[in-house]
């Protein structure tokens, strides 16, 4: 069996990586032959969500549509087509519907890509994108898999085969630091995302404010991936994601923070910070909306906040517990090894791809 990845990013984007390219040692241990290609490449994703860079955004546009050509040319290579989130970023559904009429296909997605949504760095694309294409998708997939319950609801709307992989994570890379530090140690509250979900943090602005002037230099805010000085409160440190540090940063937090609005894209997330801060050992402290309510059991490994004065007493009472944080830590781990480990589920995945390869040979 051979399969075609098509997926949007390179490996900087979170959403593949852990959707997709985790998966892919196990796929080479069970024999099976790949292509994973993105359509935006490394160089490029590095300022796509800036404003600006029009020309070279538009140039490697251009690449990507020459690649995704290649792909139809070639598509002879392979029994099955992996689709995660949308082949092409503009238009409808027409480069699946080619390969529909010559491949299985497989979707994945992990959040509501069925709405209309875009970056404010790139409004043109706004008008360019068909989310009511991924309704033509669900509908010629020979098999689905949703992030979520929420997804999967959806999808089951046009398409019954349709199974639910949440968005799992390597436990054996994600784990807490060996060196923990000392009771006494400056607290770090950190968040970690992109550009695409700082707006989120404007919900805990206030909170994060009085944090500082109530704890000063004892605690230290840490964004990971936003915008310098995006919040405007002096004493917040902004840094930027990178692939090499993202673990090392994210051990680096004592406490986690995902803040998000109840809407129906927010519904549609995987929740993912929550599995990423919990692996690491951070207590964690997030919005009771959608799947968080569903990893996060208050009080027992970790907190939900639902207003600003919430968000600052949660804040506070862990700050000043550190034996509470450990507790949350513990517990929180525990839920990540049982629920969201890769190696307990890849499995699932495999079996996902194998049924669908068996079918086309009948």
């Amino acid at each position: 069996m051979k399969i075609l990845f098509w997926v949007p990013y390179p490996s900087e984007g979170q959403s593949n990586r852990f959707r997709v390219e985790q998966y892919l040692p196990y796929l080479r241990k069970k024999g099976i032959a790949y292509s994973l290609n993105p359509f935006w490449e490394s160089e490029v994703y590095k300022i796509l969500y800036e404003n600006g860079h029009y020309l070279k955004k538009t140039y490697y546009f251009i690449r990507g549509t020459i690649n995704r050509i290649r792909d139809l040319v070639n598509l002879s290579d392979y029994d099955l087509v992996f689709v995660h989130r949308e082949a092409y970023p503009v238009g409808g559904a027409f480069l699946e519907k080619i390969a529909f009429s010559k491949k299985p296909i497989i979707y994945d997605f992990d959040d509501s890509v069925f709405l209309p949504t875009h970056s404010s760095a790139n409004r043109i694309m706004h008008w360019l994108k068909k989310p009511r294409k991924i309704t033509n998708i669900l509908k010629m997939s020979a098999a689905i898999i949703a992030g979520n319950n929420y997804l999967k609801e959806y999808a089951m709307q046009y398409n019954k085969n349709t199974a639910v992989i949440p968005t799992l994570i390597d436990t054996g890379k994600y784990s807490p630091a060996k060196d923990a530090p000392g009771n006494n140690h400056k607290v770090i509250v950190g968040w970690i995302g992109s550009y695409t979900n700082n707006q989120y943090l404007n919900m805990v602005r206030t909170p994060l404010l009085d944090l500082i002037n109530k704890y000063g230099d004892s605690i230290e805010i840490r964004l990971i991936g936003c915008r310098n000085n995006f919040l405007n409160i002096p004493g917040i440190t902004y840094c930027n994601w990178s692939l090499s540090t993202e673990i090392n940063e994210l051990q680096g937090f004592d406490i986690g923070i995902m803040p998000i609005w109840d809407d129906d894209w927010t519904r549609g997330k995987c929740a993912f910070k929550i599995v990423q801060y919990m692996s690491v050992g951070a207590s964690v402290v997030a919005s009771p909306v959608g799947v968080n309510k569903e990893i996060i059991k208050d009080g027992v490994n970790g907190f939900f906040a639902a207003n600003e004065k919430e968000w600052f007493e949660k804040l506070c009472l862990l700050i000043e517990n550190p034996q509470l944080r450990r507790k949350f830590a513990l517990e929180g781990r525990h839920t990540v090894e049982k629920e969201y480990s890769l190696e307990l589920v890849a499995s699932k995945f495999i079996d996902v791809l194998e049924r669908v390869y068996e079918d086309k040979r009948k």
